[in-house]
């Protein structure tokens, strides 16, 4: 494979990078949809805060709306390597974030990707 460009400007060895794709629950009651809209934003904006050990870099937001079909949002963040990603993934505070976006989601994808030189 290529090398990736590296968005952090050095060269740190492997990296672990996390995606997160969603899409939020449509119940047809509009009420709902907005509710349900603004937790999943909460829980995104939460995400976004989160200054952990390891972070690289973080990227949360929803679809640009290019093409029909999208997920509703996606969060990608890059991790110095496994061991920081994995307590990411077990910290108490992105995991409130966590359950308030998987609440109001009727479909989650999760990737990470092991990024090499």
């Amino acid at each position: 494979m290529p090398a990736a460009r590296r968005p952090w400007g050095r060269d740190t060895g492997p990296v672990i990078r996390n995606v997160v794709m969603g899409r939020l629950l449509d119940s047809g009651d509009e009420r709902d949809v907005v509710r349900a809209a603004a937790q999943l934003d909460r829980g995104l904006a939460g995400i976004a805060a989160l200054d952990l050990p390891g972070l690289l870099t973080m990227h949360v937001g929803r679809d640009a709306g290019l093409r029909d079909a999208g997920w509703t949002f996606a969060i990608t963040n890059d991790w110095v390597d496994a061991d920081a990603y994995r307590a990411y993934d077990v910290d108490v505070e992105h995991n409130r974030y966590r359950e308030m976006i998987v609440d109001v989601c009727s479909d989650v994808a999760r990737v990470q990707l092991v990024i090499d030189d």
